[in-house]
């Protein structure tokens, strides 16, 4: 049997870890002084409070190598293997802290740098569980994920330009021009790293963007797929499930829709929508 094991980055709920079988490593999230355990002593909702409200530019640390060994332990004492999939090393020093503590495990554990965060590394958890299910060992499974990590794609609109200029990915004079013009960005994770692929003026041109931008791609409704939402309401994202339902209609009755936590969240800031696929091109 191989455990599959991830990252609180995932912003998996306890509820779907559980159902799923898999185990979370948590990172910390710290807003100056306050250091809080991610995904249990702050919650999607109260990091959103928390962000608005702080003028303080909050920032994450990465579990040690022993948190990872102590889990990896753990999960060896009912399973054969472990399978370890991390936020992209392009974002957090997570992946090399399992990398470190896999060594001491003889081969046992394998550790999937995910090159993705949030929707798109659970969406990559989510393929390794179901892969894990059907009794594939360690080494088909980091192979699988290996190949198919890349086709993974993130694509989110987001509200506005300030947390970006906050956390130094882009210059205050272009989030000013931004909230002028009340310019809409549309970002991706492209090599493990945030990367703006697009800009629209106003939410509906946004929405019409996001829309053009996975009709590129195409989404394979036989893997998992997953949408997301920055803030304390998931409003603007059933506005744009809304709008865009014929992407969906014909392929699912019900959408899977996760609150997107802190590591995504500090640089996305509140109102931002998103969308993570295996990609068809």
């Amino acid at each position: 049997m191989v455990k599959i094991i991830t990252d609180s980055t995932a912003d998996f709920t306890a509820a779907e870890a559980a159902e799923l079988g898999i185990d979370i490593v948590h990172l910390r999230t710290r807003f100056g002084d306050e250091e809080y355990v991610d995904g249990i002593g702050l919650s999607p909702m109260q990091f959103y409070e928390k962000l608005v409200e702080s003028d303080v530019m909050p920032c994450t640390s990465q579990p040690s190598p022993a948190e990872f060994e102590s889990a990896f332990s753990a999960a060896l004492e009912t399973a054969d293997e472990v399978v370890a999939i991390t936020i992209s090393a392009e974002l957090s020093g997570t992946y090399q802290s399992a990398v470190i503590a896999a060594g001491g495990f003889d081969g046992r554990v394998r550790v999937v740098d995910s090159r993705s965060a949030s929707i798109g590394e659970q969406i990559l958890v989510r393929y390794a569980a179901r892969l894990a299910s059907e009794g594939r060992p360690a080494a088909e499974i980091e192979s699988l994920l290996a190949a198919n990590r890349s086709r993974i794609c993130v694509l989110a609109l987001l509200d506005t330009l300030e947390y970006l200029k906050r956390g130094g990915r882009i210059s205050a004079a272009v989030a000013f021009a931004g909230g002028v013009l009340s310019i809409k960005p549309v970002v991706t994770l492209r090599d493990g790293a945030v990367a703006l692929v697009g800009k629209a003026r106003g939410s509906k041109n946004g929405g019409n963007l996001l829309n053009q931008l996975v009709e590129k791609h195409g989404i394979d409704f036989s893997m998992p797929y997953l949408l997301g939402y920055t803030g304390l309401s998931d409003a603007l994202l059933m506005k744009y499930v809304s709008d865009s339902a014929a992407l969906w209609r014909s392929h699912a009755d019900e959408l899977p829709v996760t609150s997107i936590g802190s590591v995504i969240g500090t640089h996305a800031g509140p109102g931002g929508i998103a969308v993570a696929f295996f990609g068809l091109k």
